[in-house]
């Protein structure tokens, strides 16, 4: 028998069929009255997710163009900026301002940790030039969320700029943009927006567009300002992702309708069955700080990560991801972020089970779905 194919990478995610279906409408032009009033709604509902009074501007493109955006248009060549590299995700902050002649003092975090506010705050009095400080809401690559909140206050007190890369956690972690003192968050649309690759979002607080007037980085297709001058116009500067944008009315009028905050429980209990699932089955957790967008299993170390991920997408058509870097082969990491529900959970938790008994690990058959089973049944 044919078994089905589930999706439980952290990007691109399962998209809901009412999603595809939009995107299956008719081509429509971009420079209509009818495609501008569909972009006056998205904008609106973005704001929502986004949790902010500030404009979210759409890109046509993958996140880490929202991530370059947010460098190119907020600073100038030789400018100190701050970065938090506790993962792939956040390593990349370090090597775009680089790339860009920015100074970027990278602070280190042990992959598997967030890092401590303490040092931020730190780095910032000993060196108040530094203009910006560029975080991860969700380290994808180790699944670990970090204190946004805590480093928001340290930030504005500080005068310094808080960037934060959301691609993964926006809708899945809880994140209060203009509550917190964010000043940028960036996201992109194949994570918890439910959508297909193809979009990126920047929100950009009062403070960033200040900043934007400063920097004199090159920029021509990332450039926040036409951006922002064409969104008044219910537009963009250059021709949008049209099928995308179309889906994403959908995609926010769903999430807005269930409500942000049940949204981010919804994502809280389903990353709470796949932690228990995991220890019950006798199996640990790699992140120290875990997030409601993806769980990390580690591994025992006589199992072979590439085998398993290779065992769960080929014999029982489950694809997750593998570790990165200095964790492949070490950690195997289960998304439920957007289109999932717990049922969901019990299916990845049960296949996992059962891949791991193949490969001889001391693995609790049954113990994982049960204690997620349990955790779902707790209301």
């Amino acid at each position: 028998m044919k078994m089905k194919e589930r999706l439980f990478t952290p990007g691109p995610t399962p998209v809901p069929p009412e999603v595809l279906l939009a995107m299956a409408a008719p081509m429509t032009h971009h420079r209509q009255a009818a495609f501008e009033k569909l972009f006056a709604s998205v904008s609106g509902k973005l704001k929502t997710v986004f949790q902010t009074t500030s404009p979210v501007v759409i890109l046509a493109g993958s996140g880490t163009s929202a991530m370059e955006g947010s460098i190119v248009n907020l600073l100038s060549a030789g400018d100190k900026a701050l970065s938090v590299n506790a993962g792939k995700f956040g390593e990349r902050w370090g090597q775009i301002g680089k790339a860009y002649g920015v100074n970027m003092q990278v602070l280190d975090v042990p992959w598997g940790e967030a890092v401590d506010p303490a040092r931020i705050e730190a780095a910032l009095k000993a060196d108040p030039s530094i203009k910006a400080v560029y975080a991860t809401l969700h380290e994808t690559s180790t699944t670990v969320l970090t204190d946004i909140k805590a480093i928001g206050a340290i930030t504005h007190a500080s005068g310094a700029i808080l960037v934060v890369d959301a691609i993964s956690g926006l809708a899945a972690d809880v994140l209060r943009m203009d509550e917190w003192g964010v000043d940028v968050v960036v996201a992109g649309s194949q994570k918890a927006l439910m959508l297909p690759p193809g979009l990126a979002f920047a929100a950009i607080g009062p403070k960033a567009q200040e900043a934007m007037k400063k920097s004199t980085l090159p920029k021509f297709y990332l450039s926040f300002d036409k951006a922002l001058k064409n969104l008044e116009k219910n537009t963009t500067p250059y021709t949008p992702a049209v099928s995308v944008v179309i889906a994403l009315e959908t995609a926010l009028s769903q999430l807005i309708a269930e409500g942000i905050e049940t949204v981010w429980t919804r994502h809280a209990k389903l990353a709470e069955a796949t932690r228990a699932g995991i220890l019950a089955m006798g199996m640990a957790l790699f992140s120290k700080a875990p997030s409601n967008a993806a769980t990390s299993v580690l591994l025992p170390e006589n199992v072979d990560g590439s085998a398993l991920h290779k065992k769960l997408r080929d014999e029982y058509k489950i694809t997750c991801a593998g570790g990165q870097d200095q964790m492949k082969g070490k950690i195997e990491r289960i998304a439920h972020m957007g289109y999932y529900d717990q049922f969901d959970v019990l299916v990845v938790i049960g296949a996992l089970e059962l891949a791991l008994k193949d490969l001889g690990a001391p693995v609790k058959v049954g113990e994982g779905v049960a204690a997620a089973q349990r955790c779902f049944a707790e209301k």
